[in-house]
């Protein structure tokens, strides 16, 4: 294989050439070719942490057509012939990091009309041209979960997006084996749905309207499955139930945003009563129902934020959630409910967690693997593992320092982020620009902000 060493190289940036290490003034970085050097690419030297196993130090990742080919220690890993080796040399490479719940894009699901919305669906209203997007690969994020918002009961369908490099959204969503689009239901209980009529004025009336609607979706089902295919005896389709039959199926995640002790509780026992698998996000008062969440075998997705306020059902949030659910066994996963967090500091709410009794094991994981499988994505992505996409980060360091830079951002082994590219850097620390969209495009303008 050919060899590029840090010490004795240097490229001109965005060359259709292999990835090289360049020493500039703000610390390592990547430099890689806008389109892929062909065969395989040996990431060599760095500290790999693959999260379904124990870090390898002086590692070597090999990556071939956007997978995964090859992991292990330097000494004993086979590296391909007519190949690239990149030098990682005190580096750390890491998963690609999946936010559970996200709202880049600036999308919309449910309006005014109503508490209950199914039928709105979030992929319709995604912006992937927001620059939201541009500062979460400067984070480390490859695979994120796009929500509607919260002032629902239920809000509308989520969508699945992997932050490659795109020109409309169908080229960022994610499809199963059969074509089809995958994403979850997004629900809600607390303080953000209750207001005036036709929205419910108490939680009692909140979970009265779920239910109903459920028994509703549950008729729709049992008629379907009566007609046994005969088009004379169908239902009319209902775009309000469909979703939910597909809840109680299992075919789709219900994301649900809950916070107080007593609403966590509401949403076990509705998603025992109709068979729908949870997802408990944000759960502020998490460590006060932490053994009833474990024997519903809930997963809980959260955030932790360095400065909490502003909602008083979250006044009681302890930082000490990802420890206590992890001592349960509960699953993991943290996210960004970007704006709420910034997508660039998500590994900074991982580092909060451990700083509170997490173990680092399980904090990395709920960054990565975790998050996977609540999306029911752990075949593809959430750890670097042979046979899986090759989505991934390069650190300069500790991921929990808060000195660490992220250096380069890979989706399927392409880079979507690179810390030495101008444009890219100001994602990354912000500047003038950093919020736009896009450039406006006159005659004497430049393109730097264009996508």
């Amino acid at each position: 294989m050919r060899r590029h060493d840090i010490r004795a190289s240097r490229s001109p940036l965005r060359r259709l050439r292999p990835v090289l290490l360049l020493p500039l003034a703000f610390g390592v970085a990547l430099t890689l070719a806008t389109e892929d050097p062909g065969g395989p690419i040996a990431y060599s030297g760095a500290t790999i942490i693959p999260v379904d196993g124990p870090p390898i130090p002086n590692g070597v990742m090999v990556v071939n057509d956007g997978r995964i080919t090859a992991l292990g220690p330097a000494e004993t890993t086979l590296l391909p012939a007519g190949g690239t080796v990149v030098d990682l040399s005190g580096r750390t490479l890491i998963p690609g990091l999946i936010c559970t719940h996200s709202h880049l894009g600036r999308g919309g699901g449910g309006d005014s009309a109503g508490p209950i919305q199914p039928e709105a669906d979030i992929f319709e209203a995604v912006n992937i041209r927001n620059a939201g997007f541009r500062r979460a690969v400067a984070g480390g994020l490859t695979t994120i979960n796009v929500m509607p918002g919260s002032g629902h009961l239920i809000s509308g369908q989520t969508t699945y997006l992997k932050l490659r490099d795109g020109n409309t959204i169908d080229d960022l969503v994610l499809r199963d084996a059969d074509g089809l689009r995958l994403g979850g239901l997004k629900m809600a209980n607390g303080t953000n749905s209750l207001r005036g009529a036709p929205f419910p004025g108490t939680r009692a009336k909140s979970a009265a309207l779920v239910r109903a609607k459920y028994l509703a979706a549950r008729e729709y089902a049992e008629k379907i499955a009566r007609a046994a295919g005969d088009p004379e005896k169908l239902p009319s389709r209902d775009l309000s139930l469909e979703p939910l039959v597909e809840a109680m199926a299992g075919k789709r995640v219900v994301h649900h945003h809950t916070h107080r002790h007593d609403d966590i509780l509401t949403v076990l026992r509705l998603a025992n009563e109709f068979g729908f698998r949870v997802v408990l996000h944000h759960v502020s008062e998490a460590w006060k129902v932490a053994d009833e969440i474990a024997a519903a075998g809930a997963a809980c997705s959260l955030i932790l934020i360095d400065s909490p306020g502003g909602k008083l059902e979250a006044r009681d949030i302890d930082y000490r959630n990802g420890a206590i659910l992890e001592s349960r066994g509960v699953p993991v996963a943290f996210h960004t409910d970007d704006w709420i967090t910034d997508s660039r500091l998500f590994l900074r709410m991982a580092a909060l967690a451990v700083r509170a009794g997490m173990t680092r094991e399980g904090a990395l994981r709920a960054l990565t693997l975790s998050g996977a499988e609540m999306l029911d994505l752990e075949a593809r992505t959430g750890s670097l593992t042979v046979g899986k996409d090759a989505d991934f980060v390069v650190l300069d360091g500790d991921p929990f320092s808060v000195y660490t830079k992220v250096l380069a951002t890979y989706v399927e082994g392409r880079k979507v982020f690179d810390r030495s590219v101008p444009e890219d850097l100001l994602f990354a620390e912000g500047g003038r620009g950093a919020g736009d969209d896009q450039t406006f495009q006159g005659c004497c303008m430049g393109r730097q902000g264009a996508r």
